[in-house]
């Protein structure tokens, strides 16, 4: 897979979790706990952040990735 691939699938996981997380804060404040919809997108950006961890976690251990220091 080539690295800009890889680091565009990383972006993307987070543009999304970052999606939900203010989803979750516009829900919150129009919603005034009324609906369940605030509920719904902090669990979604759980579930997100958790298959991002543990896609990090399966690519570094498959050697798809390798982690380096920083400016390394």
């Amino acid at each position: 897979m080539n690295d800009s691939l890889k680091t565009l699938l990383i972006v993307a996981f987070l543009v999304v979790i970052l999606w939900n997380l203010g989803a979750g804060l516009y829900y919150m404040l129009v919603d005034k706990g009324t609906t369940k919809r605030t509920v719904n997108a902090l669990t979604k950006r759980i579930a997100l952040s958790v298959a991002l961890i543990l896609l990090v976690g399966l690519a570094i251990y498959m050697g798809w990735i390798t982690p380096h220091g920083v400016g390394g």
